[in-house]
C-alpha cells in the first residue's frame, strides 16, 4: 500500500513539474492573450482586450528601445528622443496597466518575442549606422501604432479606453514627427 502511495505522489508530482515547465515555456504574451481568450466572450471586449494587451507589449518594446539608444547612440537628439519616448511609455504603460486592471485584462510583462529578436539586430551597429536604423524602426513601430490607435478609436464602445486613447494619440503623433525629422537630419548630415 505504501509503494502505491508513493507512486501515484511521484506521478503526481511529474505531472505538476511538466505543467509547470510548459507553462515557463510560454511567453507572458501568450499567458495573457489566453486568459483574455477565456474571460471575455463578447466580441467587442475581446478586442479591447487584444488591444490593450498587444499595447502593453509593444510599450515595454519601445521602452527597451529607447534605453538601448540612450545607451549605444553618440546623436545628442536621438538620445533626448530616446529619452522623451522611455519616459511617455513608462507612463503610457501605467495607465494602460491601471486602466486593464480594472477591466480585468490580462496583460503581459514584457515585449514579444518578435520584439527582443528585433532588439537583437541592433547588437552588431554602431554611431551613424545604428541612428539610422533605429530611427527607421521607431517611425515605423510609431506608424503601425497610430493606425491601431486610430482603427480601436473608432470601433471601441469602451468610455475609458476611448478616453485614453485619445489622450495617447496626439503623443504618438509627435513622437512620430520628432523621429521622421530626426531621420532627416541625420540622412542630410550623411550627404
Amino acid at each position: 500500500m505504501k509503494s502505491i502511495f508513493k507512486i501515484l505522489t511521484l506521478a503526481s508530482l511529474l505531472a505538476m513539474y511538466s505543467c509547470n515547465d510548459a507553462r515557463k515555456e510560454q511567453d507572458s504574451n501568450e499567458i495573457a492573450e489566453e486568459a483574455n481568450d477565456e474571460k471575455f466572450e463578447d466580441n467587442q471586449a475581446e478586442k479591447d482586450a487584444d488591444f490593450v494587451e498587444e499595447v502593453v507589449a509593444s510599450d515595454y518594446a519601445e521602452i527597451k528601445l529607447a534605453e538601448l539608444a540612450n545607451q549605444r547612440s553618440r546623436n545628442t537628439e536621438v538620445k533626448e528622443i530616446a529619452q522623451m519616448l522611455q519616459t511617455d511609455h513608462s507612463g503610457a504603460l501605467n495607465e494602460l496597466k491601471t486602466l486593464a486592471q480594472t477591466k480585468s485584462i490580462s496583460v503581459p510583462v514584457e515585449e514579444t518575442d518578435e520584439a527582443k529578436r528585433k532588439m537583437e539586430d541592433f547588437s552588431d551597429d554602431s554611431g551613424e549606422d545604428f541612428d539610422k536604423k533605429w530611427c527607421k524602426e521607431m517611425i515605423d513601430k510609431h506608424e503601425d501604432t497610430i493606425d491601431k490607435f486610430e482603427k480601436r478609436l473608432e470601433n471601441t464602445e469602451d468610455a475609458e479606453l476611448k478616453a485614453w486613447i485619445s489622450k495617447m494619440l496626439p503623443t504618438l503623433r509627435t513622437h512620430h514627427d520628432r523621429l521622421k525629422a530626426c531621420n532627416e537630419k541625420i540622412k542630410d548630415s550623411n550627404s
